[in-house]
């Protein structure tokens, strides 16, 4: 059973997690956490790409996310020169989609354009969003587990490069309206291997006993493939999906994925005579949040993936097909920190004689609600100044009437920060704007991208009559 979100963890001498440590510098960064150009002043003052957080707070209000441009733009070259390197020998490069759903706006989709990223979308509002960026529909690919025929419609007209199929029912659908546009629908099978990544349980995609895809154990995904490939004149198949998880920090998942998902991809060459041209493994590379986490490389990550491909294509004795791979959280996550003001502060005791600051910000679950969901760890520092104070066991929470309105759970601040301080998070930028809503009637913060000393809207900030423009 859960602990209650307000008491969990209030053990005795209670000092927090065994990976939080006690800083020797409260005022220190550490770099894995933050976005390339974020840097701490002479004065103490937390900067993005030249510009003070002081200044952002002054023009533009808190909360608001606040986005790297060009530590999204590197991150996103990274993963697209990295893999077309390292998969060169074996299948002529790798293409990267871009995982719309960890954040995806109009500016942000081109970018992802301008990088010569791909764009993995899963529903007709993302399509609608890389369709106002310019991207054609080459460049698009088209996922979720439950596509209406209006999505899947908008989807071939606009000719995206492939629909990720999750259901018989599925199959159908596409083939229907395929028909009726006269075109052939080009796919790839979502398939669940059945490996289980080591993550929140509500974030691991690929065991049996979940919504997504088709299962090889139960021999649905190889009845997928035959159903498609009995259908020449509405579907193209163009190969399997595998997708193990989320915050994935090595590649050990992948090789058995692999295995098995080449397993199927040879067996639909044997038995149904087609050899699939694609394969794509997927997503779920991890960040740091916090200390506690070590994510590995681009180069990494993808010379791991490419020996085990090459290994198990070679031990089936077929070619290795072209591959892709969907980064969203890897790119956008820390490129993004969210800034909020203080407006309480308050000390609690615990058992055994400890203490913890509450310390309340101007937003909370509804800009971040991974901590409540996933129970997530972030971290955080004071932005607004340096501070010689001792660092105390702090907990930085929300405005809303939750107690599990928790941002972040465990962190030091200086004892001495106070209301009208600011608040910087870092490793917010993916699934924090995308999952926020509009919870105790709070307007969603805006998105601003900073570069070179500029910073600009990409996202307005919600207003009192957004809120009441839809009532009715």
């Amino acid at each position: 059973m859960r602990a209650h979100e307000a008491g969990a963890l209030h053990a005795e001498g209670y000092r927090g997690p065994a990976w939080l440590h006690t800083p020797v510098d409260v005022n220190a960064l550490v770099p894995s956490l933050w976005a390339s150009s974020v840097a701490r002043g002479d004065d103490g003052v937390l900067s993005v790409g030249g510009i003070a957080v002081t200044e952002l707070a002054r023009e533009f209000g808190t909360p608001a996310y606040v986005i790297d441009e060009n530590d999204f733009r590197s991150r996103a070259r990274d993963f697209k020169q990295t893999y077309a390197e390292v998969f060169d020998g074996l299948c002529g490069g790798a293409d990267v989609f871009y995982a719309g759903k960890a954040f995806l706006c109009t500016e942000v989709a081109r970018w992802v354009h301008d990088e010569g990223l791909h764009l993995d979308v899963c529903s007709g509002g993302e399509l609608a969003v890389a369709v106002r960026a310019g991207l054609p529909g080459e460049r698009i690919g088209l996922h979720g587990n439950n596509k209406s025929v209006a999505e899947i419609r908008a989807a071939l007209e606009h000719g995206v490069s492939r629909i990720v199929v999750d259901s018989f029912d599925e199959i159908e659908r596409v083939a229907a309206v395929a028909s009726e546009l006269g075109v052939v629908a080009p796919l790839l099978i979502r398939v669940t291997v059945g490996v289980e990544a080591h993550t929140h349980e509500f974030i691991a995609t690929a065991h049996e006993d979940q919504k997504f895809g088709l299962s090889l154990s139960g021999g649905h995904a190889f009845e997928a493939a035959r159903r498609i490939i009995a259908n020449p004149e509405s579907l193209r198949l163009l190969g399997l999906h595998s997708h193990i998880g989320s915050q994935i920090f090595d590649t050990s998942g992948f090789e058995v994925s692999a295995r098995r998902i080449l397993g199927l991809h040879t067996q639909i060459a044997r038995e149904l005579g087609v050899e699939l041209p694609e394969l794509d493994l997927g997503g779920g590379f991890g960040i740091a949040y916090t200390t506690e986490h070590d994510p590995l490389p681009p180069r990494h990550l993808a010379t791991g993936m490419a020996d085990i491909i090459e290994r198990e294509c070679r031990a089936e004795g077929v070619a290795v097909p072209r591959i892709s791979i969907e980064p969203g959280r890897a790119i956008a996550g820390p490129t993004t920190f969210t800034l909020y003001e203080v407006g309480t502060v308050k000390p609690v005791a615990l058992d055994g004689g400890a203490e913890r600051v509450y310390v309340s910000v101007d937003g909370g679950m509804s800009d971040n609600v991974r901590t409540a969901l996933y129970d997530a760890n972030y971290s955080c520092t004071l932005a607004n100044r340096a501070s010689g104070a001792a660092p105390v066991l702090a907990r930085v929470v929300g405005r809303h009437c939750e107690s599990g309105d928790i941002v972040v759970k465990d962190e030091f601040l200086p004892a001495d920060v106070s209301p009208g301080d600011l608040v910087a998070v870092p490793g917010t930028g993916a699934y924090c704007r995308s999952l926020s809503s509009q919870y105790n009637h709070t307007p969603r913060p805006p998105v601003l991208a900073v570069r070179d000393g500029v910073a600009r809207v990409i996202v307005r900030r919600e207003t009192i009559d957004d809120l009441l423009a839809l009532d009715v």
